[in-house]
C-alpha cells in the first residue's frame, strides 16, 4: 500500500480540521493529549506589556525551560482551572467538555499522532498509510500497545468503537459527516446492516476504513482514532455505556497514567503506566484537582499547584513576575463567539431544523448585534491584549486558511442603529419593538467563571441597550450551560442568544460544528450554500491547497455575511509551570510528551 493523494506535501502548512474535534468549549475541546505547534527560538523570558499594557503572544514560548537535574520519581499537581466540577465522562468516546479532556488526556490518547501542521505521524501508536485513491485508511497498531488491565489494544476495539458510535443508541455527539463518510455506515445507522461495510479488521493488531470520497480532512484529523476497550463494554448496552461506571467511576485507557481514585468532579490521582508503549513514565504520580480561578494565583503561589491548563489571561498583567513559575504561551485552538438560536434539534434524524421565523432570524439585527459591540476594546480592558478581536470562524491556530484579509463586522454602532431602523426595528421608548410593534425581549445567556465572564457579559447588554435592544442576561455554570444550549439535543427555548467557545480541532473541516448534521451546531443554523461550502472544502478539489484556501475564504465571507454566530476574541493559552518541572510544552508538534514529565526537586518552588 502506498501513499497515493493524501501525500502529506499537498498538506504542507495547511491544516486545520475542526472535525474531530470541534467541540463545545469555554471550553469544550476534544483534541488529545498533545503535542504541539509553535516551537519557537530565540524569545526572552520577559513579556513586557506595552504603554497600555497590553501584552502579545508572540513574545512567549511554548516549551519549558529545564533546570537543574532531575530527580528519579517524584509527582506533580495538576491544577484544571474551572468555577464548576468536571462531568466526569471520562472516555474519548462519549466526552464533551474541556474540563473533561484535561482529566482524560493523563490516562488515554488517540492512537494517532501530529506534526505541527497537524498532519497525521506514524510516531504513535498505530501507523497508517493509504491506499492509491486515497479512500482506504490502514492502521497497524503497535505490538507493545496495551490497556491498563494488560490486555492488548487490538483492531477490535477501534471497530468496536465505530460500532457503537454509529449505533442509533449511542448518546453521545461524535456521530457526524466524519462517521457518515464511511463506506456503509449509513446503512449500519439505518439498521440495515449488521456491520460497517467500509471497516474490516484484518488482524489483531490491523484495520482499514474506507471512505466514499477521498478529502484533505482525512490526514488531518478526519479519521475517530480512539478504540473503545471490547472486552470492557462488549455486552452492554449501548445507551448505558456513557453512564456505566467504566465512563464515570473507573476508566481505562492505554496512556502514560492510570486513574487510581477519583473523587467525582473535584480530583483525579494517577499512578505510572509501568507498560506505556512508550516507555515508563518519568515520574510516579500525578494528582489533578479543580481550582476556581479566584484561587489559582494562590495556589501557584504556595506550590500547591506545579502547572494548570490554562491561566485566567485577565489575571497575567497582575502575576506576570511570579518568581516561582515560568509562564508559557500559544495562540489556542480557540475562539470566543456569540450565537444565535435559529432553530432546534431533530434528535429521531440526527440533523438541525432551522425556524426561519426564529426570534433572532433576521440577520440585520444579528449583524447590528456585531456592530455595537467593540472587541478590540473587550480584548484589551479585559484581557490585556491575551484575547483579541475576532473576524471570522476559523481562527490564526490555523494560519493556512484563516482568512486575514477578511475585516468581519467592524464596530459601527451608528451604522448598526441604523440597520435596525432599515430592517423596521423601530425605538418605543429606550428599546426597540420588532417591526410588526410587538415588544422585542432578547434572552441572553452567558457562563460563569472567572473574574471578567459577568462583567464581560454585563458590557455587551450595555453595547445593545446603546442601540435600542433589551437583552435579558443570565449567567449559568459550564455544564448546565451547554445542556441548555444544546449539547443534548434539547435546545431551551428561552435561550435566544448565548456566549460560548470552541476549541477547535486539528482539521479545518468547519462540518464538526457548523454542519447540517452536527449536533454541535448549536445555533441550529442550515442552508443549501453552507453545505454546498462545507462539501466543497472536503472534495477531492480541495486536494489542491490553493483551491482549498478559496473554498474557505467563501465560507468565512458567507459566514460573516449570514452572521448565525458571530466570533468576538481569538485567545492566547497561557500557562504557567513550576520552576522545578522539566519537559513539559503546550501547543502541537513539539514531540514532549507527558510521559516524559520530570521534576529536579521533591516539592515544588515556592514563590518568594
Amino acid at each position: 500500500m502506498k501513499k497515493g493523494l493524501f501525500s502529506r506535501g499537498l498538506f504542507f502548512t495547511m491544516m486545520l480540521v475542526f472535525v474531530l474535534v470541534l467541540a463545545a468549549c469555554s471550553e469544550k475541546e476534544a483534541a488529545t493529549p498533545a503535542p504541539a505547534s509553535n516551537t519557537e527560538e530565540g524569545k526572552t523570558e520577559e513579556k513586557p506589556a506595552n504603554e497600555e499594557g497590553v501584552y502579545s503572544i508572540d513574545d512567549f514560548n511554548n516549551v519549558k525551560t529545564n533546570e537543574g537535574t532531575a530527580i528519579e520519581g517524584g509527582s506533580i499537581t495538576f491544577g484544571l482551572v474551572s468555577d464548576t466540577a468536571f462531568e466526569g465522562t471520562l472516555n474519548y468516546n462519549f466526552y464533551s467538555g474541556n474540563p473533561d479532556v484535561q482529566v482524560l488526556q493523563w490516562f488515554d490518547e488517540g492512537l494517532l499522532t501530529w506534526d505541527k501542521d497537524y498532519v497525521y505521524t506514524n510516531d504513535g501508536a498505530a501507523t497508517y498509510e493509504t491506499s492509491e485513491d486515497g479512500k482506504t485508511f490502514t492502521l497497524t497498531i503497535r505490538d507493545n500497545v496495551n490497556w491498563h488491565d494488560g490486555k492488548p489494544v487490538t483492531a477490535e476495539d477501534l471497530q468496536f468503537a465505530y460500532e457503537v458510535i454509529g449505533n442509533k443508541a449511542y448518546d453521545g455527539p461524535r456521530y457526524d459527516s466524519n462517521f457518515t463518510s464511511i463506506v456503509g455506515m449509513e446503512e449500519f445507522h439505518a439498521g440495515k446492516a449488521k456491520t460497517i461495510s467500509g471497516i474490516k479488521v484484518l488482524s489483531d493488531k490491523q484495520i482499514s476504513i474506507t471512505y466514499k470520497e477521498s478529502t484533505p480532512s482525512l490526514l488531518t484529523g478526519g479519521v475517530w482514532t480512539y478504540p473503545l476497550a471490547k472486552h470492557i463494554f462488549g455486552d452492554m448496552d449501548v445507551a448505558k455505556m456513557s453512564s456505566s461506571k467504566e465512563v464515570r467511576e473507573k476508566p481505562i485507557g492505554f496512556g502514560p497514567f492510570k486513574v487510581d481514585v477519583i473523587t467525582p468532579g473535584e480530583s483525579v490521582t494517577y499512578v505510572k503506566n509501568e507498560d506505556y508503549w512508550r516507555g515508563a513514565p518519568k515520574l510516579d504520580k500525578v494528582t489533578l484537582k479543580v481550582i476556581n480561578p479566584t484561587t489559582v494565583v494562590q495556589e501557584l503561589k504556595s506550590g500547591g499547584v506545579d502547572l494548570v491548563d490554562a491561566f485566567p489571561t485577565d489575571q497575567y498583567k497582575d502575576n506576570a513576575n511570579l518568581s516561582n513559575v515560568e509562564f508559557l504561551g500559544a495562540i489556542d485552538r480557540a475562539y470566543t463567539y456569540i450565537g444565535f438560536k435559529l432553530g432546534t434539534w431533530d434528535e429521531e434524524n440526527g440533523k438541525v431544523v432551522s425556524n426561519a421565523e426564529a426570534k433572532m432570524g433576521d440577520k440585520k439585527l444579528r449583524k447590528a448585534m456585531w456592530m455595537a459591540v467593540d472587541n478590540d476594546q473587550v480584548g484589551k480592558r479585559f484581557y490585556n491584549g491575551l484575547r483579541w478581536n475576532a473576524t471570522t470562524l476559523i481562527p490564526p491556530s490555523h494560519p493556512e486558511f484563516h482568512d486575514s484579509n477578511n475585516p468581519g463586522v467592524t464596530y459601527d454602532p451608528e451604522a448598526a442603529k441604523a440597520l435596525l431602523d432599515e430592517a423596521g426595528y423601530k425605538l418605543d421608548g429606550e428599546f426597540r419593538t420588532n417591526p410588526d410593534g410587538t415588544p422585542l425581549e432578547i434572552n441572553f445567556v452567558s457562563m460563569t467563571g472567572g473574574d471578567t465572564a459577568e462583567p464581560l457579559a454585563r458590557y455587551y447588554v450595555q453595547s445593545w441597550a446603546a442601540i435600542g435592544l433589551k437583552v435579558n442576561l443570565e449567567m449559568v455554570e459550564f455544564n448546565s450551560f451547554y445542556d441548555r444550549v444544546g449539547n443534548t439535543g434539547k435546545d431551551d427555548p428561552n435561550i435566544d442568544v448565548y456566549q460560548a467557545a470552541w476549541g477547535v480541532g486539528i482539521d479545518v473541516d468547519p462540518s464538526g460544528l457548523y454542519g447540517r448534521d452536527a449536533l454541535y451546531n448549536f445555533s441550529r443554523f442550515s442552508s443549501e450554500e453552507n453545505d454546498k461550502l462545507l462539501a466543497q472544502g472536503i472534495s477531492a478539489e480541495a486536494f489542491d491547497v490553493d483551491k482549498r484556501k478559496e473554498v474557505y475564504n467563501q465560507w468565512q465571507q458567507y459566514m460573516v455575511d449570514e452572521v448565525p454566530v458571530f466570533p468576538t476574541l481569538y485567545r492566547a493559552v497561557v500557562a504557567p509551570v513550576n520552576k522545578r518541572v522539566m519537559n513539559y510544552a503546550i501547543g502541537d508538534g513539539t514531540g514532549v510528551y507527558l510521559s516524559d514529565l520530570q521534576v529536579n526537586a521533591d516539592k515544588a518552588v515556592v514563590a518568594q
